[in-house]
């Protein structure tokens, strides 16, 4: 028992000091310093943070310190999306709305993780899923409603 205390009271510890991390790499990609605020990123996001997950999808998503890469700025927004992070959920919705990174466009998943960004509280997610929609045909958008229901239960189980 004292150990699983233990390791409760680091875990809490290490809570704060990553996102003091994460928000200092903010600071220097404001202050164009994007080189290093990958440095801050890298170790916050392979801890399993989130925000700095999403930010680093950005970085390749924009070329930003790094070389531009689709497929590895979409990676990083997922693994912050199945996180329930909202901002990347919205991102994933859209690599997948259109089709950058990937062998084609897939309007049903973006559907889904529009909804689920929206459901998450992205106030973007909501224009998102005006212009998506009027792309889909009916059957595209049922399949999708499926699909949230699926993802909702486990990334919102209380919303």
């Amino acid at each position: 028992m004292r150990i699983l205390s233990l390791t409760l009271a680091g875990a809490m510890l290490f809570t704060p000091a990553a996102q003091a991390d994460v928000e200092h790499a903010r600071d220097l990609m404001e202050e164009g310093r994007f080189e290093e605020a990958m440095a801050e990123f890298l170790p916050a996001a392979r801890s399993g943070n989130a925000d700095a997950e999403e930010w680093i999808g950005i970085m390749y998503a924009m070329g930003l310190g790094v070389e531009r890469d689709d497929v590895r700025a979409f990676d990083w927004y997922l693994r912050s999306a199945m996180k329930g992070h909202p901002g990347a959920q919205s991102g994933v919705g859209w690599y997948y709305e259109i089709g950058r990174g990937m062998p084609e466009p897939d309007l049903v998943r973006a559907y889904m993780w529009y909804v689920l960004s929206a459901i998450g509280g992205d106030p973007d997610a909501a224009i998102s899923l005006e212009e998506v929609v009027k792309k889909m045909t009916r059957e595209q958008i049922d399949q999708a409603l499926v699909m949230v229901e699926d993802y909702r239960a486990w990334l919102y189980p209380f919303r």
